[in-house]
């Protein structure tokens, strides 16, 4: 007798729904406490919160909050978050639902040992969402999680072996899984472990029974590093910036002056936290050439020369990270003067509004090209005491026609750079473009 599916899309809902109550009802100093680290940057304060606006606890319940917090931890890689968000993404609970986004960061988490995130897998690929119907990569996540105790996944994987999908039908198993379940009081479990026993012999029911006492958890190694873990607690970050990738194999740019004197570099991705080494510099133009290991989305580089005063730019960067928190912030403007400061030829003037953190942007033109590298600003008191008036949007960007030279010196990059776009494209695209190849530069 085949189980009715419902049963699964019950597990789809409560799946990965273990989430810890970190703050009870009314405890405002805890809540505020959390508040405080998460605004600070903290990926495990950040998950916490997120979980407190999804479940009302001490705050309202607000699932796009929770949606905002989650990506802020999920993007440090914080294992928990990226489940949550994945999660969510399903369930369309604060945010459209997306199969591929929900995809992306349940694959994440499940590949690092989490156990809810793996049975999310093994649903979407059983039901086709965000991917083709497999029932056997289906199985394989099913497994791992049940595999390390938990009662969803243990029930989900007794439903496979009862309905025969993706495995050959076996009542015995299903019965095992069953029992696993019902022993943690999963819903529904005891029941379909009876209904169950009533098409198997006495024997298999022994056989079913003796599997499940012999059973015993496996917890998976978590590679559970964030910003504000373990890994990286001991030493915060002194300096942070921006950079932007310029091949498909993890190539990028930024300013010298972001990562001069680093002991160590990494990079926040969408993709999590990932170390970088820098490979040259240029400190009398302020460029810097850095590799991470990994595949990303890079920007053309275009001729600054091609570049005309009043054209239309805009970068994408993690400007007061501090005051701002860490989702990428767009600024857009024109090209002010085609030289900087005392007409240094090597600048170009932008009107675009940027503040410390911005630093090693890329600042992109109406095509999504690369035409400068965002370098500086105008200092305020420097023209106070020149002119005794503070400047207003007085920006400067390290021209692109300066960054190709430089990337001539190592052909192997050189030769892997895409070419400048010169169609049209509407201004959101050009914005998207930038913002998937943008990164968050830690230096430590």
């Amino acid at each position: 007798m085949k189980m009715k599916w419902c049963v699964a899309i019950f597990l789809l809902l409560v799946l990965c729904a273990g989430v810890r109550l970190h703050a009870q009802q009314g405890d405002t100093n805890s809540v505020q406490s959390i508040k405080a680290k998460a605004e600070a940057g903290d990926a495990k304060a950040q998950n916490d919160l997120g979980v407190m606006y999804e479940l009302g606890q001490g705050v309202d319940t607000n699932f796009a909050n929770a949606i905002i917090w989650y990506r802020l931890s999920a993007q440090q890689g914080n294992i928990e978050a990226q489940c949550n968000l994945g999660r969510l993404y399903i369930s369309g609970q604060g945010v459209a639902k997306n199969y591929d986004e929900a995809l992306k960061w349940a694959t994440q988490a499940a590949g690092r040992g989490n156990a809810h995130a793996q049975g999310i897998l093994a649903l979407m690929y059983e039901k086709g969402q965000g991917v083709t119907r497999d029932y056997t990569t289906a199985i394989k996540w099913c497994r791992r999680a049940a595999q390390q105790g938990d009662k969803f996944a243990q029930m989900f994987l007794a439903i496979m072996y009862q309905d025969g999908e993706g495995v050959t039908q076996d009542y015995v198993e299903a019965y095992k899984w069953y029992n696993l379940a019902a022993a943690q009081e999963a819903n529904s479990a005891s029941d379909a472990r009876d209904t169950i026993a009533r098409l198997m012999t006495p024997s298999q029911i022994a056989e079913g029974q003796r599997l499940a006492r012999e059973f015993v958890p496996r917890k998976e190694m978590s590679d559970s590093s964030s910003i504000s873990g373990s890994s990286v607690a001991a030493d915060s970050p002194i300096f942070t910036g921006t950079g932007f990738f310029i091949t498909d194999d993890g190539y990028l740019i930024s300013n010298y002056h972001v990562v001069k004197g680093a002991a160590k570099v990494r990079l926040l991705t969408g993709a999590g936290l990932l170390d970088a080494s820098v490979v040259k510099v240029d400190a009398a133009n302020d460029l810097a050439l850095l590799k991470a290991v990994g595949w990303f989305a890079p920007l053309p580089i275009a001729a600054s020369r091609t570049v005309k005063l009043g054209g239309t730019v805009g970068t994408v960067g993690f400007p007061d990270i501090g005051l701002q928190g860490f989702s990428p912030k767009l600024a857009k403007g024109e090209i002010a003067s085609l030289a900087g400061a005392a007409d240094d030829p090597r600048y170009f003037q932008i009107s675009l509004p940027v503040q410390p953190g911005n630093s090693g942007g890329a600042l992109v033109d109406a095509h999504g090209n690369v035409v400068g590298i965002v370098a500086a600003k105008l200092s305020a008191r420097a023209a106070l005491d020149a002119t005794g008036a503070l400047p207003e949007n007085v920006n400067y960007a390290v021209k692109s026609s300066l960054l190709l030279s430089f990337l001539e010196s190592v052909p192997d990059v050189a030769a892997k750079l895409k070419e400048p776009v010169t169609v049209d494209r509407k201004f959101e695209d050009v914005v998207k473009s930038a913002q998937d190849a943008a990164v968050l530069v830690l230096v430590y």
